[in-house]
This record gives C-alpha cells, structure tokens and sequence, in this order.
C-alpha cells in the first residue's frame, strides 16, 4: 500500500502523512534546533513509518539533503516542489499576494482537508504544519490517488476557500 510524508522544510518543520487512499492520517510540526539533530530525527521518522513508498519536500538546500539522502537510502520516491507549485494549484492568485496573506489561506484551507480527512482536529496550527498538510494534498492529487475524501474535487475545494 502507497503512504506519503509530506515534508515543509526548515530547522522548523511540517510534516503531514497520507495514507495511500489520499487520506490525510497525522500532521505535526517540530523545531529540530540544528542540523545534527535534524539528521538523526530524519532517520527515525523514516525507520518509523515502514512502507513509506514517496516523500514530497517542499525547499532546498542542505536541509532538503538531508530527507534526499536518507530517502533515497532506503528506496523511497522523492518528490522535491517548491511553494508556488502547490499554491497555484490549490490557491487563487488573490490568496497568493504577499506571504502573509498566503499563510492564513494555508491554515484555512489546512483545517479543511484536516476535516475532510476526519483527522483530529487542531487546537492551534503553525503555518508549516498547515504548509505540510497542502504539499501532501497536492501530492496526492497529483499522483492520482483519491483524495480526502470520495466526493473531493480541487474546483470545490478552492471555491470554498473565496
């Protein structure tokens, strides 16, 4: 069975996990502090989740080494985008305007696919976890599986988001 680990990278990272129905199953954010310590949460997380068959990772640079290399050690895709790929699929160009305006779009659209996906719900959510959450949403899509849920379409999702 397919599973995803949708990755927004930075010493503070989002991470959100796709089963390979499309159905968003946990997403969290953790402050790794430093490189060291982010190699050796990288190893465990992806020792952890057996089967993972992709990882998307939005960003670059040595960070994104990183997830590359032990993800290419233990033969599991990598998919590499940056923000604008996603946001121009999931966003209006009017959500897209400055950085800001982009991230509130990001946790309200986030909330939504976490509802979608029956997911637990936040209590509050940092804009790289909601980030993760719509890498992995558009990874999903992407790779045709089916979503949040069966009646998902992208034209509802964005409508809703007006």
């Amino acid at each position: 069975m397919n599973s995803l680990l949708a990755v927004d990278i930075g010493i503070r990272t989002g991470l959100a996990f796709y089963d390979g129905n499309g159905k968003l199953r946990w997403y969290r954010s953790h402050n790794f502090g430093n490189i060291s310590r982010l190699r050796q949460a990288v190893y465990n997380t992806l020792r952890d989740l057996s089967g993972l068959t992709h990882i998307v990772l939005e960003g670059g640079g040595p960070l994104a080494e990183v997830w590359k290399k032990e993800a290419n050690r233990r033969g599991i895709n990598v998919i590499q985008i940056s923000a604008e790929q996603w946001r121009g699929f999931l966003m209006y160009q009017r959500q897209q305007t400055d950085t800001t305006k982009a991230k509130n779009t990001a946790k309200e659209l986030a909330r939504r696919v976490i509802e979608l996906s029956g997911a637990p719900k936040p209590t509050s959510l940092r804009h790289d976890t909601a980030e993760a959450v719509l890498i992995g949403l558009w990874a999903v899509l992407s790779l045709g599986w089916s979503g949040p849920d069966k009646n998902f379409t992208i034209a509802s999702f964005k409508k809703q988001s007006l």
